[in-house]
């Protein structure tokens, strides 16, 4: 009765797993691919708007002893909890009837905010000597352990599996996410900016690929998750 109406039934929690290239941009020029690993948790206050509550550990890898113009480099494995909600386009528009809109539906984008831990090992002492400073006479100023408050923006695709109810049961995402994090500990170097070049904040990205199981007791939706054209 409920699909006659034009209504549908979803479960709306969901536990998942993804994996992510990342890489930093920092005041280090020279920036490498390195891997992130994620768990999470998501409500679905209806199929097309999550919430979700994410824990994430990662890798981010930057300069060069031999190649940077410093002689810095960093290697950061760091922990981060993140909060983000997104919509996407099926809760936006009408796309009963169209195999077109019933593509596009299932994009998405959101924001997010949360805490980034930071563990780095870096070069702390110049390997270049310069006038009244000898290698490893100078202390590059920052901090190994650190933690970060960040904002992050998403977009991306889902993926929606259905069971015989047309339920989504799993879902695969494909997303970009761009990690705007406040402070210096990315790198964890401070220097000042009259002497190295502070070309911008520190921040990272990810590519990600990850999957949701749904579980939970049914809920209602107003409209059909699934395009019932065909």
């Amino acid at each position: 009765m409920a699909e006659a109406q034009g209504g549908s039934t979803y479960t709306p929690m969901a536990i998942g797993f993804g994996v992510s290239s990342v890489r930093g941009y920092t005041n280090v020029a020279q920036q490498n691919n390195t891997l992130a690993f994620n768990g999470n948790f998501t409500y679905y206050a209806t199929p097309f708007v999550p919430l979700t509550a994410e824990l994430q550990v990662g890798r981010l890898w930057g300069g060069s002893r031999a190649n940077d113009q410093y002689r810095r480099e960093y290697v950061n494995n760091y922990q981060a909890f993140i909060i983000h909600g997104e919509i996407q386009l099926g809760e936006l528009i009408d796309f009963s009837g169209s195999r077109f809109l019933d593509i596009v539906k299932d994009f998405y984008a959101g924001p997010g905010f949360g805490f980034l831990n930071n563990n780095v090992e870096n070069q702390r002492t110049n390997l270049i000597a310069s006038p009244g400073q000898p290698v490893g006479s100078y202390t590059f100023p920052g901090s190994d352990k650190s933690i970060n408050p960040m904002a992050s923006f998403r977009a991306g695709y889902e993926f929606k599996f259905y069971n015989e109810f047309d339920e989504p049961y799993l879902r695969l995402d494909i997303e970009y996410v761009h990690n705007f994090v406040y402070g210096s500990g990315l790198d964890g170097y401070n220097d000042p900016p009259n002497i190295f070049k502070h070309e911008h904040s520190d921040s990272y990205r990810q590519i990600t690929v990850g999957i949701k199981y749904s579980f939970g007791e049914v809920k209602n939706y107003m409209k059909s998750i699934k395009n019932a054209y065909y």
